[in-house]
């Protein structure tokens, strides 16, 4: 157990310098490969800049591991191939930008992969004494209905200098926790390994960030984080888990809920994210950032609190917490508040408009004499 916790810091350590080596040269290069974010109408930043620290994120954790762990990494391979291939796919979109359906099909053999290794949901908890399992021929499209969800909401908190790299960051350090608890070799290596590549990736991505992480980093990450959500279930509930991942699910849960409420597409692109909310507000992006990854710490702990809680009180909780979230972040309470002092305003510029109307017939024209 020693020697194991020895090779763990070992590997940490490596992998957090080379993934500093490789995201600075990816900063001095970037330009050379095309890998430059220009700034669009849904764009936070202003200035073009360099993008696709998942080669970094990625080259990092699977160089080392080939070097000195090649046992693990063979061991499960699948596991491996799979996260390459949504590094892959992420890789090709950051260069030459892929359709979502490209994306979704390598999602889908990515998930594939990972369910011929045998991670797969097929319970989804103890409700009032009662537990759900799922029937055979539902279990993967399940297990992929969660990773494709769970990866693309990763994927969309992306908005904001050190955000995704911190919230990423802190619940990497919940999954790590959880493997420690249960001594899971294999939840412990695939946490540390991307804790390390995610904190070099913020010491660049810290605003002002010198580099974004792109696709080929939050579909990596994304998929990871999913990858190591249903790995856990053999030792936490699955609300628990919802409380684990809860900023990425309630941010895309309330900005699907708004698109619908719209009439428009749930998938649509929009500028209608928390984080967007939060900057209208505040205007400042450490702020914004800070408070985001606050939250997503409490939520954690919260989880971690929960790994082993009935699951009926504990989705209860989850779903008070959308509500307030729903409320709490409107965008469309702005514009109402707008709209109410313009109608207030125009009321008041009608009432002046009727007094003078009415005046000439109120007031005698001319004064009879006796």
């Amino acid at each position: 157990m020693i020697t194991i916790r020895i090779m763990n810091v070992t590997f940490f350590i490596l992998i957090l310098i080379t993934a500093i080596v490789l995201h600075y040269i990816l900063v001095r290069n970037a330009h050379r490969f095309g890998l430059i974010d220009t700034p669009n109408e849904r764009s936070m930043h202003k200035i073009k800049t360099p993008r696709g620290a998942g080669i970094a994120i990625f080259l990092s954790v699977i160089l080392i591991q080939a070097t000195f762990n090649w046992e693990h990494l063979i061991s499960h391979y699948l596991i491996y191939s799979a996260i390459s291939m949504m590094f892959l796919i992420g890789l090709i979109d950051d260069l030459f930008d892929v359709s979502p359906r490209i994306k979704f099909l390598f999602l889908f053999f990515a998930s594939l992969l990972i369910y011929l290794y045998g991670v797969q949901i097929d319970n989804l908890g103890h409700y009032f004494g009662y537990s759900i399992d799922l029937p055979w021929i539902f279990i993967f499209p399940f297990t992929f209905f969660a990773i494709a969800g769970l990866t693309n909401a990763y994927n969309l908190v992306d908005g904001l200098d050190g955000l995704a790299g911190s919230i990423g960051l802190i619940i990497l350090i919940t999954f790590f926790c959880i493997g420690m608890a249960n001594n899971d070799t294999l939840i412990i290596t695939l946490s540390s390994s991307f804790i390390a590549a995610l904190i070099s990736f913020l010491l660049f991505n810290w605003k002002p960030a010198q580099i974004f992480m792109g696709d080929s980093g939050s579909l990596t990450i994304g998929f990871v984080i999913s990858l190591l959500s249903i790995l856990s279930l053999q030792y936490a509930t699955p609300t628990s888990i919802l409380f684990i991942v809860a900023v990425p699910l309630l941010d895309t849960f309330i900005v699907m809920t708004r698109r619908i409420q719209r009439g428009e597409s749930p998938f649509k692109a929009d500028k209608n994210h928390l984080h967007h909310f939060l900057f209208a507000v505040k205007g400042e992006v450490r702020f914004v950032t800070i408070l985001l990854a606050s939250l997503q710490a409490a939520f954690s702990i919260i989880g971690f609190q929960l790994l082993t809680k009935d699951d009926s009180l504990s989705l209860v909780l989850f779903g008070l917490l959308f509500f307030i979230f729903l409320n709490l972040f409107d965008q469309r309470l702005k514009r109402r508040r707008k709209a109410k002092k313009r109608k207030h305003q125009d009321h008041k510029q009608t009432i002046p408009e009727k007094l003078d109307k009415s005046a000439p017939s109120a007031i005698p024209s001319q004064l009879e004499l006796p």
